[in-house]
């Protein structure tokens, strides 16, 4: 469980989340890589939160990286959702049509 200090001010803790979605992946016959960040070492992952906000945490395998949380639109989650072949949850399905073609 992470504890992150977003660029407002606020605190969001990864156990404290509504809703989480891992990464999609996909096997390039020697490594996973991540949908996400096109790495297999740097990951991400999405997070609503209890006050119904969407933020991305990024991770890396990679020795002496430091992981980080960035707060996203709501457009930006969902785009995200689909890119990672997840259902969208309810609060995001109308913005389906303005993000895909």
């Amino acid at each position: 469980m992470s504890t992150y200090r977003m660029s407002d001010g606020s605190v969001v803790k990864t156990e404290n989340a509504q809703e989480s979605w891992e990464e999609a992946t996909r096997w390039n016959g020697h490594h996973h890589i991540s949908v996400a960040t096109g790495s297999q070492w740097n990951h991400e992952t999405l997070y609503k939160s209890r006050k119904g906000r969407y933020w991305i945490e990024r991770t890396s395998q990679y020795q002496g990286s430091t992981p980080s949380a960035e707060w996203v639109s709501n457009e930006e989650a969902t785009r995200w959702l689909m890119t990672n072949e997840h259902n969208l949850p309810e609060d995001l399905s109308e913005l389906e049509e303005t993000v895909s073609e």
